[in-house]
């Protein structure tokens, strides 16, 4: 079983950037999906970029397009999402999760990580 701890949220302030990462521990597969998700208050729980376990296919929604960035680590088994020009829009707990197949429908994302606290300032 594959679990996930998200690290790297905090407090930034509008237009700046913040790095999270998702440590992976277990059984892992490179044709394992990573994505990232967000939850802000009140919201659901929405999609926000993908990754394939073993590099590529990466897919974002619109919404951080050209914003933020999606990598991955086998050597250090960590997906990383780079996030820059932060609004405070992007205020949110994210998470990571893995899916057995490139998909965008958190319903189909098995595994989870606790989530971080991401928090944009005006």
């Amino acid at each position: 079983q594959v679990q996930l701890t998200e690290s790297g949220g905090g407090l930034v302030q509008a237009g700046g950037s913040l790095r999270l990462s998702c440590a992976a521990s277990g059984r892992t597969s490179s044709n394992i999906v990573m994505g990232w998700f967000r939850q802000a208050p009140g919201k659901e729980r929405e999609f926000v970029g993908r990754v394939r376990w073993a590099g590529g296919n990466t897919y974002y929604a619109d919404s951080v397009k050209g914003r933020f960035t999606i990598s991955a680590d086998n050597a250090k088994i960590a997906v990383y999402l780079q996030m820059s020009n932060l609004t405070p829009e992007d205020t949110a707990v994210y998470y990571c999760a893995g899916a057995p197949y490139l998909t965008i429908q958190k319903s189909e994302y098995g595994v989870w990580g606790q989530g971080t606290q991401v928090t944009v300032s005006s």
